[in-house]
């Protein structure tokens, strides 16, 4: 990329990935971003769990009724989870950790897509952690946050639409409801 403006600009969610495989040394690339993320008080308490078994990938897709799907046709998936016993900041410290990873397959010109299990259902209304932990033996001190498919992009989008920022929801010096400003 030639900047992180347009790294970030270009970064769309990818939910059609081609059948290419990814080299050893992006997947490398993609993990040492996740190990590289912030955390708070340097406690790292997220763990992740590398899945490129095809069988495995279409079982995770089954995770929740919507929303999952891509994951069966994603050339690598990364579980991301924390130790909830470590750090009060799980969410927050895991939550960047996946973005990291995201970032970094973007600019190695791949494609990604953000995979929501905490605080979901599975379609017989099995919580999503739970399916997860299950089918990958996880132990109960660590929750299940996302799950993040990568893969070679099966169809280019186009970059964010800065014509859509929503600047209304920035405010200056305090909180001002939209009708509060226009008075002003």
């Amino acid at each position: 990329m030639d900047s992180f403006a347009t790294l970030i600009k270009n970064r769309r969610s990818t939910r059609k990935f081609t059948d290419q495989l990814l080299s050893p040394e992006q997947v490398e690339m993609i993990l040492k971003a996740a190990l590289m993320a912030p955390a708070s008080k340097r406690k790292n308490p997220w763990q992740f769990v590398v899945v490129e078994d095809q069988e495995m990938l279409k079982k995770l897709a089954g995770c929740k009724p919507a929303g999952s799907s891509f994951l069966e046709g994603c050339a690598l998936a990364v579980v991301v989870m924390a130790n909830v016993m470590e750090s009060d900041v799980w969410v927050e410290d895991a939550s960047i950790a996946s973005i990291y990873m995201q970032l970094q397959a973007e600019d190695l010109g791949l494609g990604s897509c953000w995979c929501q299990i905490r605080n979901r259902q599975t379609e017989d209304d099995t919580d999503a952690n739970v399916y997860v932990r299950n089918l990958l033996n996880i132990p109960y001190q660590l929750e299940v946050l996302s799950i993040i498919g990568f893969g070679y992009k099966d169809q280019e989008r186009k970059p964010f639409d800065e014509t859509h920022l929503q600047w209304e929801k920035i405010h200056l010096g305090t909180f001002k409801m939209p009708e509060e400003t226009n008075e002003a």
